[in-house]
């Protein structure tokens, strides 16, 4: 396993806009009692993201042109059927 991950946090190294009142140990007391997944379950009953290939999402400018095109793709298919 590689440690270079696994030092301290260096502040002289870090290149962010992170404000000055959120230092080092300001931060550790914030995450330390973070949980991983917490939210997960409501995430996946709340959302239904679908992920286009890069082709297919440079076809369509916005969301709204995305979901225009699967109506009238959905409306054909009735038609048809």
């Amino acid at each position: 396993m590689n440690n270079e991950n696994l030092d301290p946090i260096n502040s002289e190294n870090l290149d962010d806009d992170l404000l000055p009142e959120y230092d080092e140990d300001t931060l550790r007391a914030l995450l330390k009692n973070g949980v991983r997944g917490k939210y997960v379950d409501r995430y996946r009953q709340g959302t239904n993201l679908i992920k286009l290939d890069p082709d297919v999402a440079d076809a369509f400018p916005t969301e709204q042109a995305v979901n225009e095109a699967l109506r009238k793709l959905l409306d054909n298919t009735r038609l048809v059927a």
